[in-house]
C-alpha cells in the first residue's frame, strides 16, 4: 500500500475552485481540438496540392505533431507539478497554449508566405503539444485530490466532461459558420475566427486559475524518486498505459467523425459539423454519469461492462452510417459510441489516477496520458485516412476502434479495484 493511501485526506476545496479548474481545462482542450474539426479547410490553405487526399494527410500530420511533443510536456510539467505544485503547472500550460493558438490563427497561408506557413503551423502545434501534455495529467490529479475519496470518480469525470464542453462549443461554432458563410469563406477565414474566439477567452482562463488553492501541500513537495516509484508501480503503470491508449483511440476516432463524414462519405459540411456537437453533449452527460456510478458501484464494473457493449456496437454503427450517409445514421452512431465509451472512460481514468501514489502522481499520470495519446491519439486519424485510401474500405474507423477497444478491455479486466471500500462493496 502506498503512503498516499494511509495518509489522512486533506479537507476538500471549495466547489467553485473545482469548477474553475474544469473551465480552464475546457478552454485549453477547445484550442487543441478546434484544429481537428477544420482539418479539411486548413489543409487546403497550408498544403495546397492537386490531390485532396494529400492535402488532408498533410493537415492531419500537422495535427499529429501536437502529439509528438506531448511526452516532453508531460515530463517537464508533470515533474513541475509534483515538485512545486499543481496550480503553477496548470498556469504554465495555459500560457503556452495561448501563445500557440494566436500564432495559428494569424499565420498567413501558403499562397502568401510559402513554405514558412506550414512550418509555423507545425511549430505552434508542437508548443500546443507541450502544453496539453502537462495539462491533462496535472488537472486530473488536481481534481482527484481536491475532493473527498467517495467523490473522486465524479470529480475525475469532469476531465472528460471538460473535453466534451470543448468539442460541443467547437462543433456548434462549426455548424454556425458552415450555415452562415460560403464554403470559400469558411476556408479563407472562417476557421481562423474559431481559433481567435478561443484566444479571446484565454485571459479568462488565466484569471480563474490564478486563485486556485494548492492540493500538493508543503509536506508532500520535494524531489521524489520517480524512477523507483515507476518501478514499484510497474503493473499499474503498464495497465494504465494500455487503458488510456484505448480511451484515446476512442476519443480521436469519434473526433474524426466530421472529417470522415465530409471527406470520406462526402456528406454536407453543415451536417458533418453536427457530429462533434452530439459528441460533446454525450461526453458531458455520460462521463459524469459514469463517474458518479463508479463512486457508488466501484470502478471495475463501470469500466468493463459499458466497454463490452461498446465493442458490440461499433460495427453496426459504422456499417449503417456508411450505408445510409444521412443525419440519422451519423448522429445516432456518434451518440451511441460516445455514450458507451465515456461511461467506461471516466471510471477508468479515476482508477488509474487513484492507483498511483501521490508523490509521483502528477508525473506518472501526465506521462501515461501523453505517451498513450502521442502513440495512438495523434496517429489515429492519419492512419485511418491512409487505410481507407489504401483499401477502399470506408469501415476502417470501426475496425480500428474495435481493435483498440478489445485491447483496452483486457487491461481493464486486470486492473484492481481502487475505489474506497464503501463504493466497492
Amino acid at each position: 500500500m502506498s503512503k498516499d493511501a494511509t495518509a489522512p485526506e486533506p479537507p476538500p476545496i471549495a466547489r467553485r475552485h473545482v469548477t474553475a479548474a474544469v473551465i480552464g481545462n475546457a478552454l485549453e482542450c477547445y484550442d487543441f481540438l478546434t484544429y481537428a474539426f477544420f482539418a479539411v479547410q486548413i489543409g487546403r490553405v497550408f498544403y495546397p496540392t492537386h490531390t485532396p487526399f494529400i492535402s488532408l494527410m498533410l493537415s492531419l500530420a500537422t495535427f499529429g505533431a501536437g502529439f509528438v511533443s506531448r511526452p516532453l510536456g508531460a515530463v517537464l510539467l508533470g515533474a513541475y507539478a509534483d515538485r512545486v505544485g499543481r496550480r503553477p503547472a496548470m498556469l504554465a500550460s495555459f500560457g503556452m497554449m495561448g501563445g500557440a493558438i494566436v500564432a495559428m490563427a494569424l499565420t498567413p497561408g501558403y499562397a502568401r508566405i510559402g513554405a514558412a506557413a506550414p512550418l509555423i503551423m507545425v511549430a505552434a502545434r508542437l508548443i500546443q503539444g507541450l502544453a496539453i501534455g502537462g495539462e491533462i495529467g496535472t488537472t486530473t490529479t488536481y481534481l482527484v485530490e481536491a475532493v473527498a475519496a467517495d467523490r473522486r470518480g465524479f470529480a475525475a469525470a469532469w476531465q472528460y466532461a471538460g473535453q466534451g464542453m470543448a468539442a460541443l462549443v467547437a462543433g456548434v461554432l462549426g455548424v454556425v459558420l458552415a450555415n452562415s458563410i460560403s464554403a470559400g469563406a469558411l476556408q479563407d477565414w472562417g476557421w481562423r475566427l474559431a481559433f481567435l474566439i478561443g484566444a479571446a477567452v484565454l485571459p479568462i482562463g488565466l484569471w480563474i486559475r490564478r486563485d486556485l488553492p494548492e492540493t500538493l501541500h508543503r509536506s508532500e513537495t520535494g524531489v521524489a524518486d520517480t524512477r523507483a516509484g515507476f518501478a514499484a508501480n510497474a503493473r499499474t503503470i503498464t495497465l494504465g498505459l494500455i487503458i488510456i491508449m484505448s480511451t484515446a483511440v476512442h476519443f480521436y476516432v469519434l473526433n474524426f467523425m466530421t472529417t470522415y463524414a465530409a471527406g470520406v462519405l462526402h456528406m454536407r459540411a453543415n451536417l458533418s459539423f453536427a457530429a462533434p456537437a452530439v459528441f460533446g453533449v454525450a461526453t458531458i452527460v455520460f462521463s459524469l454519469t459514469g463517474g458518479a456510478l463508479s463512486d457508488r458501484l466501484g470502478r471495475r464494473p463501470i469500466m468493463i461492462w459499458p466497454r463490452v457493449a461498446l465493442l458490440a456496437a461499433i460495427y453496426p454503427a459504422y456499417a449503417l452510417t456508411a450505408h445510409f450517409r444521412d443525419a440519422a445514421s451519423l448522429l445516432t452512431a456518434t451518440l451511441v459510441l460516445t455514450a458507451l465509451g465515456q461511461l467506461s472512460g471516466a471510471a477508468s481514468l479515476t482508477a488509474v489516477t487513484e492507483s498511483l501514489p501521490k508523490p509521483i502522481r502528477g508525473t506518472s499520470l501526465a506521462v501515461l496520458y501523453a505517451t498513450a495519446t502521442a502513440l495512438f491519439g495523434g496517429t489515429t486519424q492519419p492512419a485511418i485516412t491512409w487505410l481507407i485510401h489504401r483499401t477502399g474500405d470506408v469501415l476502417w474507423p470501426g475496425w480500428y476502434l474495435m481493435i483498440a477497444t478489445a485491447v483496452g478491455l483486457g487491461a481493464m479486466m486486470l486492473m484492481k479495484e481502487s475505489a474506497p471500500a464503501k463504493a466497492a462493496s
